[in-house]
């Protein structure tokens, strides 16, 4: 089939790339306009249009998806269907240009977690399954008929970033099975059950900051839902981002938030209910480092308090 590509971060690159060297002709790849950056202000490209480049692809911008050129451009090429994947919401003046419509992965079992940031809802709410669906587009989010689905365990190591690690990889079975379908005669999408429907909201930067007298489960979960930015507390005035940490279940009396050194190598800090050991931190203006770097540094006392 003749696709076009749609798609910004690095989650897409993966998917694009196996689109590249599939029998599928692939005629061009949106991706939103490059973006004047540095003192130098050149030219930065999204990951996927980054990519696109380097693969002597059609790189198509787009910095809106109502402009006339745009439009026009995409209605040339005669596409059979859009792959979308980690892009912006497509209106329908975009989705009807092809002849098949639009595929998009989502990065949940869906109707479950529609949204902009279903992997990490995931993750704050201690799910042990999730998953990615293939789904065509409609003119509402994250709505539209689903295509085929697959399961992916949530272990309790995994994090934001390994679990977009496993849908990438796994999104690449998942679109190439979909075009498949797709271009049968006999198929049909699946509507999704109106029941089964839950929300995943954009992640605010207020989420980002840690409330110790919260359990040290729910903490823990917020670290590694919101590992790609990390975090956040304070100590001494000081911002401090958590990067890594587990939960431990021995009993503590201290006050939320009170730092406990563990034989100069372990840092447990009291929560609401439980303890959490911190396993990576970074301390504001400073890189990433161990608890034992920085128990060794002395930058950090028994009886310190974070928050």
């Amino acid at each position: 089939m003749k696709i076009i590509f749609m798609g910004n971060s690095i989650i897409a690159c993966p998917i694009l790339n196996s689109l590249n060297n599939s029998i599928h002709d692939l005629i061009g790849v949106v991706s939103n306009s490059p973006k004047p950056a540095g003192r130098g202000r050149s030219s930065m490209y999204t990951p996927v249009g980054q990519l696109a480049n380097e693969l002597g692809l059609n790189f198509i911008p787009a910095k809106s998806l109502n402009d006339k050129v745009l439009i026009d451009t995409i209605r040339k090429l005669e596409a059979d269907i859009f792959v979308v994947v980690a892009f912006r919401i497509l209106p329908k003046i975009i989705f009807s240009l092809s002849k098949k419509g639009a595929i998009n992965l989502h990065g949940s079992l869906l109707p479950k977690y529609r949204g902009a940031a279903p992997i990490q809802h995931s993750l704050l709410n201690g799910d042990k399954l999730t998953g990615v669906s293939t789904f065509l587009i409609d003119s509402n989010l994250d709505t539209g008929p689903i295509i085929l689905q697959k399961d992916i365990p949530i272990e309790d190591q995994d994090t934001f970033d390994s679990i977009s690690k496993k849908m990438s990889e796994e999104g690449i079975g998942i679109i190439f099975e979909s075009l498949d379908l797709l271009d049968t005669i006999d198929f049909k999408p699946v509507p999704q059950i109106e029941t089964e429907i839950s929300h995943a909201p954009k992640i605010s930067n207020k989420m980002f900051e840690i409330d110790w007298s919260d359990s040290a489960t729910k903490i823990n979960n917020k670290v590694r839902a919101l590992s790609y930015g990390g975090a956040f507390t304070f100590i001494n005035g000081k911002r401090i981002k958590i990067f890594k940490s587990k939960v431990d279940l021995n009993i503590n009396t201290d006050l939320p938030g009170e730092i406990s050194i563990v034989d100069k190598s372990k840092i447990i800090v009291c929560c609401g209910s439980q303890n959490l050991e911190l396993l990576e931190i970074q301390i504001e203006s400073k890189r990433r480092m161990s608890i034992e770097e920085w128990i060794n540094g002395n930058q950090v006392n028994n009886g310190d308090l974070l928050g």
